[in-house]
């Protein structure tokens, strides 16, 4: 009798133990899950959330990824059906329905990508645009070049020397214009 009742002890003691590691577990994933996702992606709240809410805003950001890689997906489609259906013809564009040279300026907070397509005859030299985005008050951190066919593409990312007067893209847009053609 006495041993039952050990036995009984040592089973609710297992069970116990076992619920805590369990919960211990549980507690380690759904940390490691919030981690993966980054913070601006959670609903501000001044109140700590609770587990349940954190997998359930998980969740949500995980369905909007699925549905930006599956819009993104069809763009994909969409652009390579174009390219097939133009073909060749256009000769030398660099974008589909668009000629060379092409210059585009994209301003993301206070820093800048600059999109240079060009012939393989280009007449400039890459020195100049780092001069014309420097004298903008705009300073060169990285460029990638890459050639397809018969052009060459020129990525600028730059960052605004001084970001609370910002920077005339106007300007920088019209300059390179002219370096180019």
């Amino acid at each position: 009798m006495e041993n039952c009742s050990v036995n009984d002890a040592s089973r609710k003691l297992d069970r116990k133990t076992v619920e805590r590691n369990r919960r211990i577990r549980m507690n380690g994933l759904i940390h490691e899950l919030t981690s993966l996702v980054l913070p601006q992606h959670f609903v501000p709240s001044k109140e700590q959330l609770s587990q349940r809410d954190q997998i359930d805003q998980v969740a949500a950001y995980i369905m909007q990824l699925k549905d930006r890689v599956e819009k993104l997906r069809k763009t994909k489609e969409l652009v390579k059906r174009k390219i097939k259906t133009k073909g060749s013809n256009t000769g030398n564009s660099a974008i589909p329905g668009s000629r060379i040279p092409v210059v585009k300026i994209r301003e993301i907070g206070s820093s800048l990508e600059v999109v240079l397509v060009t012939g393989l005859g280009k007449n400039f030299g890459l020195h100049e645009v780092i001069i014309v985005l420097e004298e903008q008050g705009v300073e060169v951190v990285s460029i990638s070049i890459s050639t397809m066919d018969n052009r060459i593409c020129h990525i600028l990312h730059a960052q605004v020397k001084v970001s609370r007067l910002g920077v005339d893209t106007l300007t920088i847009y019209d300059r390179l214009q002219k370096l180019i053609n």
